[in-house]
């Protein structure tokens, strides 16, 4: 006899449910300026209770003052609630009308700050390299991965060099928590990247990239999969004899599959991440006024926005009925809710820049032009707000300094060791040094990884062989063997 057993239980899940409007908040957070325009225009285009505002006309132009109709010019009303609905209506544009005001006015006001010349020089002053990421996203469209995953796997290829290659200390699982991903979705989801074409993007190290090349077959060979992960040291130096020896084959048989993992990709990032270029304006104008830094957001390129003069003559004369006043009402909330995540946009970008700086003080103040080490959990504290924020604000935005035009990420720099004080020295401050000893050396006489770290000892740097190594192969810069002539 089959008996039915019925058990309850509950199980507490954790899901991340942003809602619409605040993904278009987070949207316009990491938006660059011209797209910024670009979005708002077409916010604009979907909200027809309003429109722009021809500079050349606004001196012709006569709106109908949003005031309150007095109680008597509604004799042909006897329906109170479509009465109050109305006049909630009219208030409310009239409260939308103030802010739109105050927009015009402080954006109109920062286009007389900046002098013609330096608007004009702004708009030609870079070049912005738009790359293929967005089209190596769309492969995963079909996966239907929520935004929260979606937003993880931005942030990962954000943080990808040239070559599409994450630094061997990028921690996944940590960046994955703030996403409120568990450790082990979060690799599952790196493995998803690093297998969609051209497969390799966002791998640790060339081992990594290599290995996720490979085909489900190739991987069963413990030569061919070992080559690309254990002995891959030895390849690259060309010991062949010796790996030959570890797996008891012949040279022959090394050098055939070598010739196979020749065929592979080291740098498939340069097959999406290699930008074409487009013309952009800086996103923060950073001067040196006084003694101190001042930030100014350059939004001057924001448009000048009034209510339709259609629907503003309607509302006043109190002639829509309960449905279009229903959506006209939804209409002016929503255009509430663009100017204020414009604005939030506006204050955590100079935020974010104010911390900069601060962090950076000696590449601002001193004009080392050496970056600290720095990351963005560090401002994210300092500011209380979410490290993923941090990410969306310095994503695809530059900054016009007394120094020249950086982008905001080229301020972060992981650490890479200590000097003889025990302060942190970032990568950058490595990377440099190596390009400069080697640019210097003996031709004929190069010098080795372990000269290097020795040279840096000298210079009050402590860093690890290992490390010197790492950054000397993602420079580009081949061993000493190989450099010699």
């Amino acid at each position: 006899m089959n008996t039915l057993n019925q058990n309850i239980s509950m199980r507490q899940k954790q899901e991340l449910a942003l809602k619409p409007k605040m993904l278009q908040s987070l949207k316009m957070l990491s938006l660059p300026i011209l797209e910024l325009e670009n979005y708002i225009k077409q916010e604009l285009v979907n909200n027809p209770l309003l429109e722009l505002r021809d500079d050349k006309e606004e001196e012709n132009l006569e709106e109908t003052p949003m005031a309150i109709v007095p109680e008597e010019s509604q004799k042909n009303s006897d329906d109170t609630d479509s009465s109050l609905e109305w006049r909630q209506t009219l208030n409310e544009a009239k409260e939308l009308t103030e802010i739109l005001d105050q927009w015009n006015e402080y954006h109109q006001s920062y286009e007389g700050y900046s002098s013609e010349p330096e608007k004009e020089k702004r708009e030609v002053l870079l070049i912005y390299e738009d790359s293929g990421i967005e089209k190596f996203m769309q492969q995963l469209y079909p996966l239907s991965l929520p935004n929260n995953e979606i937003e993880f796997i931005e942030e990962l290829l954000d943080n990808c060099d040239s070559y599409g290659y994450l630094s061997a200390d990028y921690n996944i699982e940590r960046v994955a928590k703030a996403y409120n991903i568990s450790p082990e979705r979060a690799n599952e989801l790196h493995h998803i990247v690093l297998q969609l074409p051209p497969k390799g993007i966002t791998a640790r190290n060339i081992s990594e990239c290599l290995e996720a090349q490979l085909s489900e077959e190739e991987r069963q060979n413990r030569i061919l999969l070992g080559l690309c992960t254990d002995q891959f040291e030895n390849l690259i130096h060309r010991r062949y004899q010796k790996i030959a020896s570890y797996y008891g084959v012949s040279e022959d048989c090394i050098l055939f599959w070598k010739d196979v993992i020749a065929k592979l990709d080291p740098k498939p990032g340069l097959r999406i991440l290699t930008p074409s270029s487009s013309y952009i304006v800086p996103d923060i104008i950073i001067k040196y006024i006084d003694g101190d830094f001042e930030i100014i957001i350059n939004d001057h390129i924001s448009p000048n926005i009034i209510i339709s003069p259609h629907y503003r003559k309607l509302m006043t004369q109190g002639s829509l009925d309960k449905e279009t006043l229903k959506f006209v009402r939804k209409r002016i909330n929503s255009a509430k809710f663009l100017i204020k995540s414009v604005y939030m946009r506006t204050r955590t970008l100079k935020r974010v820049t104010k911390a900069i700086i601060k962090y950076q003080s000696d590449f601002f103040y001193k004009g080392t032009g050496i970056i600290q080490p720095l990351t963005y959990s560090v401002i994210a504290r300092e500011l209380s707000v979410n490290e993923s924020t941090v990410s969306r604000v310095v994503k695809h935005k530059y900054a016009e300094t007394p120094y020249g035009i950086f982008a905001l990420k080229d301020f972060f720099s992981s650490t890479a060791g200590t000097d003889t004080h025990n302060d942190n020295i970032s990568r950058q401050q490595i990377k440099s040094f190596i390009c400069r000893m080697v640019a210097n050396e003996d031709k004929k006489h190069p010098l080795s990884d372990q000269e290097l770290v020795n040279l840096l000892k000298e210079e009050g740097l402590i860093i690890s062989r290992r490390i010197v190594a790492k950054y000397r192969f993602e420079l580009g810069i081949l061993n000493s063997r190989l450099r010699k002539m």
